[in-house]
C-alpha cells in the first residue's frame, strides 16, 4: 500500500471517484450496497489490498487474482467482470467500479493520492535555503534546506523546491511544480505548470558547440550558447536527465513531454507536444521531434534531424536520417520500417547456414559433380 489515510481522513468510494477527476471514463459502482459508507484510504495490488484500499485489473490474463482479492474495490472494464462472473457466479466481497479504462483511472487515483501527501508535507521556505531579495515566490511555494534561488526568478503558486536545488538567475517556474532534490536550472530556463524534475535533472547547461580554430592545430573555439530551455506544461524529467540550452534559440519541450532517467536532450532541439522517451536516449543537437513521438530506451538520433508526429522508434536504435512518416521504425543496422526490419532480421538468424549451403554449391559445381541439398531453399 503505496499511500495510507488515516481512517477518519479518507474519502468515501463515490467522493474518491469524484475528486480523482474521473469525468467522462463513465465509471459505474456496482455490487456495493454499503458504497457509500465505503472509505478508500489507499491503493493495493490485487493479490495485498485490503478492505480499506482499491485495487485493479486492467490484464484479463489475471483474472485468477480476482480469486480470493480481500480489497474493499476493484477497477475493472465491463466485459472482464462479466467474464468473471459467468466463471465465478458466487459472491464476491468487494466493490465493482467499472471503467472501460482501468489502468488510466488507476493512475488518476494514484495522483489524487499523491497530491495529498504532498499537500501535507512541510511549508515555508527553510533557515538554510539562499533566496534573493528580489525573486518572487507566490503563495503555498515550499524551499527546502541548502536550496538556492538566485536574482530575477518567479517561482509559481504552490510549486516545491527540494533540498540542494540551484534555480540560476532569471528563471521562471510555473504554479504547482515539484522540483526534487539537487536540481539544477542555469540562468533563464522557463518551467512550465506542473513540472515533476527528479533529483539530478539539469537544465540549461551549454550546448556541446564547437567551431574549429586553424590557428592552432586540432582547437576548437567555444561557440557561447545564447538560447534557453522552455519547458510546456506537465512536463516529467527523469534522473540525472539534462537539457542542454540552445545557441541562439532556446531548446523546446512541449506540453506533456515524459523523459525518463539518463537521457540526453542536445542544443536547439524541439521536441513535440507528449512525445515520451525512456532511459539513455540521446538526442543529438538541432533534432525536431514531432508529437506523440514513442522513443524506446537508448535510441539515438544523429544531428538536425527531422521526425514525423506519431513516430516510434524501438529501443536501441540508431536513427541517422529524416523519418517524414507516421509508423514504427526499428534497427541495429540502418533504421527501416518496423516490418521490412523483421523481414531482414528472419534473415540474418539465418545466415550461417546460408553460408554453408553456400560454399557447399560452390564446392560442388567447382568438382562438377551434382548438389544434392534436400534442404528447403526458398
Amino acid at each position: 500500500m503505496p499511500v495510507l489515510l488515516a481512517p477518519d481522513r479518507a474519502p468515501v468510494l463515490p467522493q474518491l471517484l469524484q475528486r480523482a477527476d474521473s469525468v467522462g471514463l463513465g465509471c459505474k459502482i456496482t455490487n456495493a450496497p454499503g458504497a457509500d459508507t465505503l472509505r478508500i484510504a489507499g491503493l493495493g495490488s490485487l493479490t495485498a489490498a485490503g478492505g480499506s484500499e482499491i485495487s485493479f485489473l486492467s490484464n484479463p490474463r489475471l483474472a485468477d487474482q480476482l480469486q480470493g482479492c480481500r480489497a474493499g474495490a476493484v477497477i475493472l472494464r465491463p466485459e472482464d467482470w462479466q467474464a468473471f462472473q459467468t466463471q465465478h457466479p458466487g459472491p464476491v466481497d468487494w466493490a465493482v467500479v467499472l471503467c472501460a479504462q482501468p489502468y488510466l483511472l488507476y493512475a488518476l487515483l494514484a495522483q489524487w493520492f499523491d497530491q495529498h501527501r504532498l499537500a501535507n508535507l512541510p511549508q515555508g521556505i527553510h533557515p538554510s535555503a539562499v533566496v534573493a531579495a528580489d525573486a518572487t515566490l507566490e503563495a503555498g511555494v515550499h524551499v527546502g534546506p541548502l536550496a538556492i534561488i538566485e536574482s530575477g526568478c518567479r517561482i509559481g503558486a504552490g510549486t516545491r523546491i527540494g533540498a540542494g536545488c540551484v534555480i540560476g538567475p532569471d528563471c521562471d517556474i510555473g504554479r504547482d511544480s515539484l522540483l526534487h532534490a539537487h536540481v539544477t536550472l542555469y540562468h533563464g530556463v522557463r518551467v512550465g505548470a506542473r513540472a515533476i524534475l527528479h533529483a539530478g535533472v539539469v537544465l540549461g547547461a551549454d550546448g556541446f558547440g564547437f567551431a574549429p580554430d586553424p590557428r592552432t592545430p586540432g582547437a576548437w573555439a567555444k561557440i557561447a550558447q545564447l538560447g534557453g530551455v522552455r519547458l510546456g506544461d506537465d512536463v516529467e524529467i527523469g534522473a540525472n536527465t539534462t537539457v542542454d540550452r540552445g545557441a541562439i534559440e532556446d531548446t523546446v519541450l512541449g506540453n506533456g513531454v515524459k523523459l525518463d532517467n539518463q537521457i540526453m536532450i542536445g542544443h536547439n532541439c524541439q521536441i513535440g507536444d507528449h512525445t515520451a522517451m525512456a532511459a539513455c536516449v540521446g538526442v543529438a543537437g538541432s533534432t525536431t521531434m514531432g508529437k506523440r513521438c514513442v522513443i524506446g530506451g537508448a535510441a539515438m538520433f544523429g544531428g538536425h534531424l527531422t521526425l514525423a508526429d506519431d513516430v516510434h522508434i524501438s529501443g536501441g536504435t540508431a536513427v541517422t536520417s529524416d523519418i517524414l512518416k507516421p509508423g514504427r521504425y526499428t534497427g541495429v543496422f540502418p533504421v527501416a520500417e518496423h516490418t521490412a526490419w523483421q523481414h531482414n532480421a528472419a534473415v540474418i538468424g539465418q545466415l550461417a547456414q546460408l553460408r554453408k549451403r553456400v560454399r557447399s554449391a560452390e564446392r560442388a559445381a567447382a568438382s562438377g559433380q551434382p548438389t544434392h541439398n534436400k534442404q528447403d531453399t526458398r
